[in-house]
């Protein structure tokens, strides 16, 4: 009866010690820190499935190839001629041929803008069914802690969709959105699929391979 009673009296130690504001703060950093693996695991998924179409849709197609040279080699061209020094009395000669040059990059990237149309709607849409999904489940809650307080368009996207005047508080959609563009690019770099330079990218497109 002694020993019972030794235990009950831990036991309701124990329940006492949960209900400190300490325990609880605890716990809530523990939730956090699962949000936040949760919201970053998404965006690598993302970032990983928007390559992967690219790959699949765009980058091994031989209109892509064929684009993306023409692309790089005028891209060349032109930083060569705007580089190349000439007398005063061709300056007009070299304008002209830096501007006829310039049109067929834009040319040209009005090609490929068509040729990565079928993966930009496929992407597009994932990634605003994704985000869609995301915000329901994250309504109203806080994964994260800025170090600092953002201003003007940062802030109404870091503490979208938040109660409160604490404008350090991270939603979902500012975490989500940083970590995808940057895993994206970072892998972008990684699988040597960064654009060249005079190549036009959106927010969906895939990059020049």
């Amino acid at each position: 009866a002694e020993y019972m009673g030794g235990s009950g009296n831990k036991t309701n130690f124990f329940v006492g010690a949960m209900d400190t504001p300490a325990v609880e703060e605890v716990i809530q950093q523990a939730i956090s820190r699962s949000d936040i693996f949760t919201v970053l695991g998404v965006a690598l998924f993302s970032a990983v499935f928007s390559e992967a179409i690219s790959w699949l849709l765009i980058y091994r197609t031989e209109d892509y190839q064929r684009l993306k040279r023409k692309i790089d080699q005028l891209s060349k061209k032109v930083e060569k001629q705007k580089d190349t020094s000439v007398e005063f009395s061709k300056q007009k000669q070299k304008d002209k041929k830096i501007a006829a040059s310039e049109d067929q990059l834009k040319s040209l990237n009005r090609d490929m803008s068509m040729v990565r149309m079928k993966s930009t709607f496929v992407i597009g849409f994932t990634m605003i069914a994704i985000l869609g999904a995301m915000s329901t489940a994250f309504e109203g809650t806080r994964v994260a802690k800025i170090p600092f307080t953002p201003f003007g368009l940062v802030q109404n996207l870091s503490h979208r969709g938040l109660t409160g005047t604490d404008y350090t508080d991270c939603s979902m959609i500012f975490l989500y959105l940083t970590a995808s563009f940057a895993m994206r690019n970072n892998l972008q770099k990684f699988l040597g699929f960064t654009p060249p330079k005079g190549s036009q990218t959106s927010m969906f497109a895939p990059p020049a391979q």
